[in-house]
Parts: C-alpha cells; sequence; structure tokens
C-alpha cells in the first residue's frame, strides 16, 4: 500500500468525538464524492460515489454514528477503468434524506457552492473537514522520494475553502489548476508535517518525521563527503603547482638564489609533495604554523611566476 493510501487507512478509525464535529468531515466527504439525486419515483435520495473502499467504509460510518442510518451498499466494476471498482452508498429513505440534507445544509452548499460556514465555525470541526476532504479527495507522495500533498476540488470556490482552513492553522498551501480541477497542494516539509497533526494521522506524521530526519542526515553525510573531497582535491592541486614551481626555480637558477627560509621551505615540499600545510610546518627547523608555511611557498611562487616572466 502507498504511503497515501496508509494515511487513509489510518484515518478510517479517527472521528471526533462531538457531534458537530462528525457532521463537518461527512461534509466534507459529501461535497467531494457525495450528491442528492432524483429517483424515478420523483423522491430523492443521497448517494455518495467512490473508487477507494476506505472512503466508502468511512462515509459508512459517519452515516451510522451521526444520523443512526445504515446507507445501501453496492458495489460495481469501474468500466472506465480495468478491474477497478466503484461503492455506491445510497440513502433512499424520504424522512433519512431530509435529516441528511438539513443537518449538512446541502441546499446553502448548492447555492454557495462550498459547504456552510456553519459546518465549520470551530477549530475541531475544521479539522474534521479537512480529514474528510484529504480522505475524499487528497493524496500524498512517499516522502522518501518528495514532500507533497494535494487536495483536488471541482471548483475553485471549493478550493477557495480549503486554501482559508489550511491557513487558518497557519499552513502556506498553494493553488494550481489541472485540466478542469482545482488543486490544493503543499510541498514543504514543515507544512506537510503540521497538516498531518491537524488531520489526527499520527502514526504517519512520526513515519514522515522519521523519514525526513534519516534524509536530512543523508543530505547532511553527502554533503560533508562532497566538502572533505573538495578539499582534497584543492589540496593536491595546490600543492602539485608548488612542487611544480620549485622544479621551476631548481632548473633554471638553483635554489641557492632562494632566500634561507624559502629554501629550506622548497626543500621540506619536495620531500613531502602530499603533506598538508599544518603537517608540513611541523617539519621545518624551527617550526612554523600553517600560515608561516603559506606565506612562504606563496613567496616561493612569486618567485617562480617572475621567472616565467
Amino acid at each position: 500500500m502507498s504511503f497515501s493510501g496508509e494515511i487513509k487507512e489510518e484515518l478510517l478509525f479517527v472521528s471526533g468525538t462531538a457531534l458537530h464535529c462528525r457532521m463537518a468531515e461527512l461534509a466534507a466527504c459529501f461535497q467531494f464524492c457525495g450528491r442528492v439525486k432524483q429517483e424515478e419515483n420523483g423522491r430523492f435520495s443521497i448517494r455518495f460515489q467512490t473508487e477507494n473502499k476506505i472512503v466508502a467504509r468511512k462515509c459508512f460510518t459517519l452515516l451510522k454514528k451521526t444520523f443512526k442510518i445504515e446507507a445501501d451498499v453496492t458495489v460495481r466494476r469501474n468500466s472506465v477503468q480495468s478491474g477497478g471498482m466503484i461503492y455506491l452508498l445510497d440513502v433512499m429513505h424520504p424522512e433519512m434524506v431530509r435529516r441528511v440534507t438539513e443537518a449538512l445544509k446541502v441546499t446553502e452548499q448548492r447555492e454557495s457552492g462550498q459547504t456552510s460556514g456553519l459546518l465549520v465555525k470551530s477549530s475541531c470541526c475544521k479539522r474534521a473537514f479537512l480529514r474528510g476532504a484529504y480522505l475524499a479527495a487528497g493524496s500524498m507522495s512517499d516522502p522518501n522520494k518528495s514532500y507533497h500533498v494535494e487536495i483536488v476540488c471541482p471548483s475553485e470556490v471549493q478550493a477557495n475553502q480549503i486554501m482559508k482552513m489550511l491557513q487558518d492553522f497557519g499552513l502556506d498551501a498553494k493553488t494550481v489548476l489541472r485540466k478542469k480541477y482545482y488543486v490544493v497542494y503543499m510541498k514543504e516539509g514543515e507544512n506537510i508535517a503540521d497538516f498531518l497533526n491537524i488531520i489526527e494521522a499520527h502514526k504517519a506524521l512520526m513515519e514522515f518525521e522519521n523519514t525526513r530526519i534519516l534524509k536530512g542526515v543523508r543530505n547532511m553525510v553527502n554533503r560533508k563527503v562532497n566538502c572533505d573531497a573538495a578539499n582534497i582535491n584543492k589540496t593536491v592541486s595546490a600543492a602539485a603547482r608548488q612542487v611544480e614551481d620549485i622544479k621551476l626555480i631548481q632548473s633554471v637558477c638553483g635554489l641557492e638564489k632562494l632566500p634561507d627560509n624559502l629554501r629550506e621551505m622548497a626543500y621540506v615540499r619536495l620531500e613531502n609533495p602530499e603533506v598538508p600545510l599544518g603537517e608540513l610546518g611541523k617539519l621545518l627547523d624551527p617550526p612554523v604554523g600553517k600560515s608561516g608555511v603559506n606565506h612562504r611557498l606563496r613567496k616561493i611562487g612569486e618567485f617562480a611566476k617572475d621567472l616565467r616572466g
């Protein structure tokens, strides 16, 4: 199962204890995968339709817990996607339909294009709504590969409502138009961790944070290795250039032309072409520090440069 699927499976067993929170979560599910339909006999019914078995189970549970309704469940094979299944939950009884549509303020949703603000006034209800929205229309990439969570909305109004809720929790989300859908997404690891905490996917949050820590350590080690390799290459290149300068002086005019301290430095470098500057200074008599060695080698380089000129 994908990481996104694991989150949804965890959220299947997470539900608000308060009635208003369960209604907020069910309202999100209705917004993204539910509708009111008119039957041939003229009566109205409510249908939830999804390709995700976990979402179907959650809608069934919320209807039962919130309204004491057991919806009729039908499973069909998806004619568009070979092998896939479609799960249908129908509420047929007129009185039950009336209770659900009034509680979820379906009429107001039709008029405004979004869930009624009365259902998501409090912070706990917003958490529940975002949980339902992720269940019904959300997905998340494998954190080992990239950080990306998104909720696909049928309309811009619905996307703006999701964006506003995320911003109320201090999350930085963005919206992009993808074909005919508006996608609300987040890519920053800290925001995604906070989002998982908000929708109460605590097990997934721990796994996500562990992955972030491992990736951070791995990146730090890689940077250190690359930095060490670059320093080694720089040291080797500098030493090779120093030896080349000394040999040039030796062949053109002899090292005797150098002052005593530079001549001693030249001989020590020739005998120890791969030793770093700090260790090289300890071989001099008397020993000098790294800056002193660097100063003498620079003087030798200037002498060689004059000879080349």
